[in-house]
């Protein structure tokens, strides 16, 4: 199964934000490091803001493609659609609800087992969670106290598209993230205008 590797910060860095959500990413990066930094053309300038995107997900091209080939087809404009895709992805909902620190410890943690969607355990990071769906943390795994901990420090961050229920280790997705909801700064307008030609 492939996957984005490589370091972390360096990547932060290079892209001129903070795409690991580490609050020390960003204590090495001076001017000139990214490629912000640099006089761009308009294509540099999308394809910048798409390399963003992808790496706040850690998805890969192959993968990346195909998501923006599914929202093309949906109702809402591609950009926001792209978004809700991406935000949907189990790993990304199993970090968001708290139960891993990063996207990397949320993906390696449904890979091993950990997490179950509806009680059965899903061992796919790319699994789109639907409108309803109940994400827990395996009865076995609750002892672990890294899983549990980071739970209970992530109590409070709350998305209005997620329910958690603390008692149980689970949450819900509720609805569909609205744009304005998802907490990354990103263009999306530019990452769709760097497929319109290449699709």
């Amino acid at each position: 199964m492939a996957k984005m590797m490589g370091p972390r910060f360096k990547q932060c860095r290079r892209l001129g934000l903070n795409v690991c959500g580490h609050p020390k990413a960003m204590d090495r990066a001076a001017k000139g490091t990214s490629r912000a930094d640099k006089k761009l053309s308009p294509y540099g300038i999308q394809l910048l803001e798409k390399q963003r995107l992808r790496a706040y997900y850690g998805v890969l091209e192959k993968q990346f493609v195909n998501y923006v080939k599914k929202a093309n087809k949906s109702e809402e404009s591609t950009g926001t659609a792209l978004i809700q895709l991406l935000e949907c992805r189990l790993d990304n909902l199993v970090y968001r609800l708290g139960f891993a620190s990063s996207i990397r410890q949320a993906r390696q943690m449904v890979v091993h087992g950990h997490i179950l969607v509806n009680g059965k355990r899903v061992d796919r990071p790319s699994y789109g969670v639907s409108i309803g769906e109940v994400i827990s943390l395996r009865e076995k795994s609750q002892s672990n106290t890294m899983f549990k901990e980071s739970f209970q420090i992530n109590a409070f961050s709350q998305y209005p598209y997620l329910s958690k229920d603390l008692d149980s280790y689970s949450g819900v997705l509720i609805k569909r993230p609205e744009r304005q909801e998802v907490p990354i700064e990103i263009n999306d307008i530019l990452v769709v205008e760097y497929y319109s030609k290449r699709l």
